[in-house]
């Protein structure tokens, strides 16, 4: 069942998504060789914390081992989304995907940034150029009267006309008091299929695209999902509510961006 959610609703909501955006700023504050995942997740679940929010993503179930150990999903080069972290350094060239979720105030942010590791190719920069791109390119089908697979045809057409895969397994989601909500918001699909978009309508969409094949599995840990043919995916994801007639991104990558500097 799909909430559409009120003015204050959408408020806190954005709340808990601007904690999100400043959190992974932090995170991009401590982007270098060197620092490890596990670094990240204590930098994270800190930081949320001393904002008197709660990451959501620690303690999460799954259907196929232990419930997820950390705040922060830290995927790095081909593991496509929930990674674990760890102690293993981060190198020269590598990206990281680090996805970040927070309950403030009774409602959830959620939003991921994909980020470079010292200088890297440029094929994985021009991987991470186009999944951005596919992201402010499905926000911006996000209108009234549209349908949901406008925002998923859009990502897809956009990654597919460079060579990328679009993963099919995983998806972006309605968002609110809880994390995943109705409706589910593929990033591949058909203009005028789907749910039909209305005003109030919440939803956290996100690109997981492959430098290679789509095709993915998951890893002995029962969490991490890598490519199969082992090569980079990316990861960008923002909070948006259909607002006044348009999309409004609740999320943020401003203060990422100035600190990471416009790489792509």
């Amino acid at each position: 069942m799909v909430y559409l959610k009120t003015e204050e609703e959408i408020e806190l909501l954005r709340q808990a998504n601007l904690l999100v955006g400043r959190t992974l700023a932090e995170i991009a504050r401590m982007i270098r060789p060197g620092v490890t995942t596990n670094d990240i997740n204590k930098l994270a679940d800190t930081f949320i914390r001393d904002n008197g929010a709660v990451p959501t993503f620690k303690g999460v179930p799954s259907p196929y081992g232990e419930p997820f150990p950390a705040s922060v999903c830290c995927s790095v080069n081909d593991q496509v989304v929930h990674g674990i972290p760890n102690d293993r350094p981060l190198e020269e060239g590598d990206i990281v995907s680090v996805d970040c979720g927070t309950l403030l105030n009774g409602f959830n942010g959620d939003s991921c940034y994909t980020f470079a590791v010292g200088n890297v190719s440029d094929a994985v920069k021009q991987l991470l150029k186009v999944t951005k791109e596919s992201l402010y390119l499905g926000i911006k089908a996000a209108l009234p009267g549209h349908h949901i697979g406008d925002i998923g045809f859009a990502v897809q057409n956009h990654c597919e006309s460079h060579g990328y895969g679009v993963v099919r397994e995983l998806v972006g989601h309605g968002i609110g008091r809880e994390m995943h909500e109705d409706p589910m918001v593929p990033n591949y699909g058909k203009k005028g299929s789907g749910m039909k978009i209305t005003d109030g309508l919440c939803i956290a969409i996100e690109p997981m695209i492959t430098m290679g094949s789509r095709q993915i599995e998951i890893e002995a840990d029962g969490w991490t999902i890598k490519t199969s043919d082992s090569l980079p995916s990316a990861h960008f994801e923002h909070t948006i509510a259909v607002h006044n007639g348009c999309p409004d991104i609740m999320s943020s990558f401003e203060e990422v961006e100035q600190i990471e500097g416009k790489l792509y």
